[in-house]
């Protein structure tokens, strides 16, 4: 039985255990869970309580948007258990951690939410990005799942700007 210690970025394995990710990677796909969590949350508001001129196409795409958010989730949710860490995606952590700007509450217009989620997407791919690098230096199977994330979420970004013409 082979044991090991997790040391800086180093890929370390255990013969019982699979790949041991260190806290800091670990750390990095939380903040990108919960960001995809919050994204989801507030795509579904602003799925629920958006009005306006191309209301029914834009409600439509908003769900999406939330199911690309959800399942990116799961995968980065399922992703940290197979590296032994422990996703947190409770409510009052997500709303602690997130990046992203609270949604406005009651009714929207249709170009003020594609905006709005637009915006959001973009916050989103942001921290995918930001953390990317340091999740690649140390396990490159993760970094492969943020690069479909982000093709993804990018091209929910432009996709909705270009219902306001702010591509």
């Amino acid at each position: 039985m082979t044991t090991a210690h997790v040391t800086g970025n180093r890929r370390v394995e255990d013969a019982t255990r699979g790949f041991l990710g260190s806290a800091a990677l670990a750390g990095n796909l939380q903040r990108v869970l919960v960001d995809l969590i919050e994204l989801h949350l507030q795509g579904k508001q602003a799925h629920w309580n958006v009005v306006g001129p191309n209301f029914r196409d834009l409600h439509l795409q908003l769900d999406e948007i939330v199911d690309v958010a959800r399942e990116a989730s799961d995968t980065i949710a399922e992703r940290m258990r197979a590296m032994h860490a422990t996703p947190d995606g409770r409510s009052d952590t997500v709303a602690a951690t997130t990046s992203l700007p609270a949604f406005p509450a009651g009714e929207q217009r249709t170009a003020d939410v594609a905006r709005a989620v637009t915006a959001r997407l973009n916050a989103t791919a942001a921290t995918v990005r930001a953390v990317h690098d340091d999740v690649d230096a140390e396990d490159p199977t993760s970094a492969d799942l943020l690069h479909a994330i982000l093709a993804d979420l990018e091209k929910q970004a432009w996709m909705l700007s270009a219902e306001v013409g702010s591509a």
